[in-house]
């Protein structure tokens, strides 16, 4: 609800949640892959409906849905699981800026890594976030809030969120850029989707999914070029990026742009049903 009048509820594009349980499962040969998304989407909904009173009021406060899918098998062993249980966290959660939209500082990181072709960083499974625990806890022992990680010298992705780069690319024309799919350690954040599908009716922008290099994004921080950037994700919705650290280097970027403060405006009105939208499903 949008506010404290409103006691309708929401879910957001909760299709491609379903399909990306379905992709998660299937990629490490979970068995159930193929279940019926409109069903488990439909028991969501009589959940949320028994336990209303948990959703909080105002713009900011949700309450957040994690599906779980979790082997059961009777036997400890490496291979192919033959029971699933399926299950899905609810929690109440309050603004994820306690003092406003903050931007954040970030940390380059080749060394460790959270991802590779071929691996499961298409895939929302624990394994791709345990890796990344130490490596986040040593960027903020050196003042940063987060890793942006790097395979190959190439952007992939913020902590846990996607990424998004403004170029200015001059004659008052900007480039939204956003690494590709492609290359399957991207994982395919229903946010960025979203994000991706706004910013292409934005005029004056052209947003596009492509690899973009570190370099590139460092000479265009020092010849003024690179203008905004943010991350993109289910808990934060948007967050705004003021600082990249690089080769020994603070890149200092704009923030908070008109961008970022665009994608986050358009999606929480969707979100919050300020306006009618179609990845708004309204069920009470």
């Amino acid at each position: 609800p949008n506010d404290e009048n409103d006691e309708s509820l929401r879910l957001f594009r909760p299709d491609l949640n379903m399909k990306r349980l379905s992709n998660s499962m299937e990629r490490i040969s979970l068995p159930g892959h193929d279940f019926d998304g409109q069903e488990l989407i439909k028991c969501m909904k009589k959940l949320i409906s028994l336990e209303k009173d948990w959703v909080p009021k105002g713009e900011g406060y949700s309450l957040y849905l994690r599906p779980n899918v979790l082997a059961t098998n009777s036997n400890l062993g490496e291979g192919r699981m033959e029971s699933v249980l399926l299950y899905v966290i609810a929690s109440p959660v309050g603004p994820y800026y306690k003092g406003g939209f903050e931007p954040v500082r970030l940390i380059c990181e080749s060394n460790y890594v959270r991802a590779w072709s071929g691996g499961t960083g298409a895939s929302k499974v624990g394994g791709n976030y345990a890796p990344a625990l130490k490596p986040t806890d040593l960027a903020q022992e050196k003042g940063y809030s987060q890793v942006l990680w790097l395979m190959n010298g190439d952007v992939t992705e913020v902590g846990s969120m996607n990424i998004f780069l403004v170029f200015d690319m001059g004659d008052g024309k900007k480039e939204i850029v956003t690494p590709p799919l492609s290359r399957g350690d991207i994982l395919p954040g229903v946010t960025r989707n979203s994000i991706s599908q706004l910013a292409r009716t934005w005029e004056g922008y052209e947003m596009v999914e492509r690899n973009v290099s570190m370099e590139e994004v460092a000479s265009a921080s020092k010849a003024g070029t690179l203008i905004e950037a943010f991350g993109a994700g289910t808990a934060a919705v948007v967050c705004p990026i003021e600082c990249i650290h690089y080769n020994g280097e603070d890149l200092e970027i704009p923030a908070t742009g008109k961008a970022t403060q665009r994608a986050w405006d358009e999606l929480l009105s969707i979100q919050y049903g300020k306006i009618d939208h179609e990845w708004s499903d309204k069920f009470y």
